[in-house]
């Protein structure tokens, strides 16, 4: 994995802090595994913030939607194959209907 690092110094002749790349160490201390749910919550966490970082780059909420819904579909997909993502898929309709995605999202 690649890191800016900023050195602290400046360049002389542009006045610019100097930034290198360096490779950055990798976490080998071993890890229980989170349950479920605290993965979920943490994951979620994740991707509401990579979304409020992407609008505020003017990235439109529909585009990120339907971006995050391939990527979720690719995912099932290539984990549970093809048949149990449509079956998957084949549900959404009932659980939009029945209000289980009708929720507050906060806009920063």
């Amino acid at each position: 994995m690649l890191v800016w690092l900023r050195t602290g110094t400046r360049d002389a002749v542009l006045g610019r802090e100097k930034i290198k790349m360096t490779t950055a160490t990798p976490n080998l201390i071993a890890r229980e595994p989170l349950p479920d749910h605290e993965q979920k919550k943490r994951a979620l966490s994740y991707l509401h913030d990579a979304w409020i970082e992407a609008m505020h780059d003017g990235i439109d909420g529909d585009c990120l939607a339907q971006t995050a819904l391939f990527l979720a579909l690719a995912e099932l997909t290539a984990t549970y194959g093809e048949e149990a993502a449509a079956r998957y898929a084949d549900n959404l309709g009932k659980r939009i209907r029945n209000g289980e995605f009708s929720v507050q999202i906060s806009r920063q």
